[in-house]
């Protein structure tokens, strides 16, 4: 009875914590996009919670927790009908808010890559589609019953489940809906990020929720591992902001404040897979890895004239395939460089592809159905105005109050 109390109290103070990193999501991406699209950008955030919450309720947790037949996807716990999984000594109704905040998180990546571009309306189609997807690929890793699980894939808290799935996801959602208007241009509009300062606020929110991300998934107040994840974690986002930071000046001569977060976030991303598995020296390799490697990713989205306002791609995508298969060579018990062979980096590769796959595969196929009835993207004169205040009538800030319709012709596209 005790334990059961104690492990309902720390699950839930995790979950909470995971919970607020959508307020982090929103001052990140609401800093990184334009003034005038600020409050469309925070409306996607809440579509992801109000929305996917209930389609969470509903299905997926019985299709990630149910019980399994086949190892794809679960088959009770439906809308709190049935028996989902029972971890031991914790209520199913604490799991299931701690799972709700993961598969919320996970569709909230998609946000910011589209934003300025798309249908609010088509957004909300995707967050009914992205939970249930998740729900599905989520049940092969963290479901006993799961395929991948079954196989021996570790992702402690979810490089792949979570953030592969929802980078890839965004990187299909960014190339569909197409670049904002003039990103890829002869001559390329400037688009400046509205409150840089807000996004750090942002990014330090998402920092500080990812302890619960990663320590809570120890589903144990009990668990000797909860202080070892906390350092991982910390470490690895540290060095993964301060290698995007150095690298940046190498390279363009400036201390870039987008990268140094994207750095720092990416670090987050690539040790959650591991931070339970490898030792402090282990997360600082993964987290310099992983703040190089952003750099270098959103340079070649660049030049593939892939349009992604927040870095979403770069971050969630990469580096939640380097987290998860970094697992296989730095674990401490089954890594490569701990004598375990090559088994583990096999079976971290082939789940790690197998989930990024699905989570664009799923995404790209709702949305191209969209884009083909001509639903996915908004007009070129509301893009142009701002989403603000042509798709939700308002604007941020009472001081914003652009002219821009001198700059239409009478049809609405842009002169």
């Amino acid at each position: 009875m005790v334990i059961t109390a104690l492990n309902s109290v720390w699950v839930m103070f995790a979950a909470t914590l995971v919970f607020f990193m959508e307020g982090g999501f929103a001052l990140l991406e609401a800093g990184l996009v334009q003034s005038k699209n600020t409050v469309s950008i925070v409306m996607k955030v809440m579509a992801d919670v109000t929305v996917g919450s209930l389609v969470f309720a509903v299905a997926g947790f019985g299709l990630m927790y149910g019980a399994s037949h086949n190892g794809w996807f679960g088959f009770s716990g439906l809308f709190f009908h049935g028996h989902p999984l029972v971890v031991p000594h914790l209520p199913s109704p604490v799991l299931w808010f701690f799972e709700m905040a993961f598969a919320v998180a996970a569709v909230s990546i998609v946000s910011g890559a589209v934003s300025e571009r798309m249908r609010f309306s088509a957004y909300v189609i995707y967050v009914i589609v992205g939970v249930l997807a998740y729900s599905i690929s989520a049940h092969w890793v963290w479901n006993p019953d799961g395929w991948l699980h079954r196989l021996g894939m570790i992702d402690f808290a979810g490089s792949s489940v979570v953030h592969a799935f929802g980078g890839f996801s965004a990187l299909a959602a960014a190339a569909l809906v197409g670049p904002r208007a003039g990103r890829f241009s002869k001559n390329p509009t400037t688009f400046r990020p509205s409150n840089l300062p807000l996004a750090f606020v942002g990014t330090f929110i998402l920092w500080f929720g990812w302890f619960g991300f990663n320590a809570g998934s120890t589903l144990s107040a009990f668990s000797p591992l909860i202080g070892t994840i906390a350092v991982n974690t910390m470490l690895s986002a540290a060095i993964g902001g301060l290698a995007a930071m150095l690298l940046t000046r190498l390279t363009s001569k400036t201390y870039d404040p987008t990268m140094v977060i994207n750095g720092a976030l990416s670090g987050l991303v690539a040790i959650t897979a591991g931070c339970a598995a490898v030792s402090p020296a282990g997360a600082l390799c993964i987290g310099t890895a992983a703040g190089f490697l952003v750099v270098v990713a959103t340079a070649l989205l660049n030049r593939l004239r892939v349009d992604d306002p927040v870095g979403a791609a770069p971050v969630h995508a990469f580096n939640g395939v380097l987290g998860t298969m970094a697992v296989g060579v730095f674990a401490l018990h089954g890594g490569i460089l701990y004598g375990g062979g090559a088994r583990l980096l096999g079976v971290q590769t082939l789940g790690t592809l197998t989930i990024s796959a699905w989570g664009f595969g799923v995404t790209a196929l709702a949305l191209g159905v969209m884009r083909r009835v001509g639903f996915l993207r908004v007009t070129p004169r509301d893009e142009f105005e701002g989403l603000d205040i042509r798709v939700h009538g308002h604007h941020a800030y009472h001081h914003f109050n652009p002219d821009a319709k001198d700059h239409l012709d009478p049809e609405g596209r842009v002169t």
